[in-house]
């Protein structure tokens, strides 16, 4: 009989594997390696994802590691922006081309006429000779191949090219419209040209198991990954959920005691804790799961408290003061509203600190 893990279990091994029940001090690239990714599909959330996590963090430190490229941002798990470490992308980016495929299909008839033969040796050229804007390449583009929607010849690109983005000297490094690269170029070598599930599943696991086929597969995209999973099962330990589901881990990952303390802590809009997981009761419960997601599907900032989202935030800087709206899912104690103030407070000084005034507020949730 495999060992049960409580829903409580399974949210202090997270937070340990996500770097959330105490900040470490480590290089940037290490904790995006250990992370398996942050999601980025705005320039800004990482940053405050890893100042959420590390010790002392710095958005120089961030803004150093993409322009040194041990880091990248580029399209990875779902087919959405992420950072990885330059490492872990060109290990894996080839292990995503089903999901990057399967996204084609969104096109429908706007498809019409688009040789897949022609176009990506076409934009291959054109990104060799300089990094460009997806306005750029999608208009060269038409002029090739002036019968093909233009968004559909942008969107072939971005799904079966391996690209990356390319840093500037903004201050969450990168503009509204940045360029892209090649990533055989940018990082000097292509990405493995086979794919590599096993691994990836396996790092998977470090960075948010235990846990089950289901929740690989809603982290990544893909699809069938039980099969993966049975054929790593004699290198991992099985565990039984709740209600019964066959979780996976590495036999040797940290898995705490329930009654560690878990810290308050910010998360930035879209984070990747939100969205590891299937059954995501591990850190938000299903009676709040609605209130995470916007109607135009943005994942929310939220605010952990005893380890479990209890409600999002935002920030409104006036006049030189800079406001953190709490939004509370429900009620909160005072332990909580106290140790989420401080927290706050230091948030604040991170994310304004030309601010002359700051305060954590208080406000029914959206």
């Amino acid at each position: 009989m495999a060992d049960t893990l409580s829903v409580q279990a399974l949210n202090r091994a997270t937070l340990a594997r996500q770097l959330l029940l105490a900040r470490e001090a480590i290089p940037v690239a290490d904790a995006v390696g250990r992370l398996c990714g942050l999601q980025a599909q705005e320039p800004k959330p990482p940053f405050f994802g890893l100042w959420a996590r590390l010790e002392g963090f710095r958005p120089p430190d961030l803004v150093q590691a993409l322009h040194d490229r041990s880091v990248v941002r580029a399209t990875m798990m779902r087919a959405t922006l992420h950072l990885m470490t330059s490492a872990d992308y060109a290990a894996f980016r080839t292990s995503m081309q089903p999901i990057l495929d399967g996204g084609l299909r969104v096109l429908g008839d706007r498809a019409e006429g688009l040789d897949l033969g022609k176009v990506v040796p076409a934009a291959r050229t054109l990104l060799t000779e300089r990094p460009r804007t997806f306005n750029e390449v999608r208009a060269l583009l038409r002029e090739q191949f002036p019968d093909v929607n233009d968004r559909a010849l942008g969107h072939a690109v971005r799904m079966c090219v391996p690209l990356v983005m390319v840093p500037t000297g903004d201050r969450w490094a990168f503009p509204r419209a940045a360029e892209f690269a090649l990533a055989d170029g940018w990082l000097g070598a292509a990405p493995a040209p086979a794919p590599s599930l096993d691994e990836l599943m396996l790092r998977y696991l470090a960075a948010f198991g235990p846990a089950s086929a289901a929740d690989a597969q809603a982290w990544s995209g893909l699809p069938a990954l039980g099969e993966v999973f049975d054929r790593l099962r004699p290198r991992l330990r099985v565990f039984a959920g709740d209600k019964g589901r066959e979780l996976f881990d590495l036999p040797d990952a940290p898995r705490p005691a329930e009654d560690v303390p878990a810290p308050a802590r910010f998360l930035p809009e879209f984070d990747s804790l939100m969205l590891a997981h299937s059954d995501r009761r591990r850190v938000i419960s299903d009676a709040h799961r609605p209130g995470l997601t916007t109607k135009n599907l943005r994942v929310r900032a939220v605010f952990l408290w005893n380890g479990l989202a209890a409600g999002t935030w935002d920030i409104a800087s006036k006049r030189k003061i800079a406001t953190l709206n709490l939004h509370p899912f429900e009620p909160l104690p005072p332990a909580a509203l106290d140790a989420l103030s401080a927290e706050g407070e230091s948030l604040l000084r991170f994310a304004e600190p030309d601010a002359k005034e700051t305060r954590v507020a208080l406000v029914e949730a959206p």
